[in-house]
């Protein structure tokens, strides 16, 4: 079992950053690759970031690339997402989640999920 905790959610003007952690418990975390999904009021949830085991490797969506980067510390079991010149429409629920591969956070075949941080960006 992996027990993953979200935080760093909150308020935020737009133009604005923010990070968000995830911070993860249990089995062993840098066997893990990581992915962050957000889930906006009357939408699906969507992939926004993945980073892969060792951190080498990383994907981002159209809609965050230049604006968001994930980035992972196996020694501290954290994954993070610096967000960036927000906008109004990345107001969302983030969670983060784990799977064995990176291939399988781009395809949403995750293995465990975050109960999430809310991120509001005001205009």
């Amino acid at each position: 079992q992996v027990q993953l905790v979200e935080s760093g959610g909150g308020l935020v003007q737009s133009g604005g950053s923010l990070r968000v952690s995830c911070a993860a418990s249990g089995r062993t975390f840098s066997s893990y690759a990581m992915g962050w999904f957000r889930q906006a009021p009357g939408k699906e949830r969507e992939l926004v970031a993945g980073i892969s085991r060792s951190g080498g490797s990383t994907y981002y969506a159209d809609s965050v690339k230049g604006r968001f980067t994930i980035s992972r510390d196996n020694a501290k079991n954290t994954v993070y997402l610096q967000m960036n010149s927000l906008k109004p429409e990345d107001t969302a629920v983030y969670y983060c989640a784990a799977a064995p591969y990176l291939t399988a956070v781009m395809s949403g075949g995750m293995d465990y999920w975050g109960k999430g941080t809310l991120v509001t960006v005001s205009s």
